[in-house]
């Protein structure tokens, strides 16, 4: 219940303004975005990287070349899928996608240490 308010409290501050993205990101746990990430990224996306297409990896100058350098962006991708990358809305919550995004942001922005 607690996770259904805060997620309910962050998307109607979103509709008024309130939040920008990193405001939003300081309200995630990246630990937990971390274990969503190690159970259903790190096959592919080990250390940020992409074995299947290497341009399209999570470091930084990739996501921003791509138009993926933030929350949302990277939230779509792993909501829908987009080429090779399998959509994860089936699998995941809103807000599992919103940690797993913002833990992908915080590690490249961090080079992927």
């Amino acid at each position: 219940m607690r996770n259904l308010l805060s997620i309910l409290l962050v998307s109607v501050s979103l509709l008024w303004g309130c939040l920008t993205p990193m405001a939003i990101a300081d309200n995630l746990n990246f630990d937990q975005g971390a274990e969503i990430f190690s159970v259903h990224c790190v096959g592919c996306h080990a250390g940020g990287g992409n074995i299947i297409r290497r341009g399209k990896n999570l470091k930084q100058r990739a996501l921003q070349r791509n138009g993926y350098d933030s929350i949302e962006a990277i939230a779509e991708i792993v909501s829908n899928g987009k080429s090779n990358m399998s959509a994860y809305s089936d699998r995941l919550s809103v807000s599992e996608i919103k940690q797993v995004a913002a833990y992908v942001l915080d590690q490249a922005e961090k080079n992927w240490r």
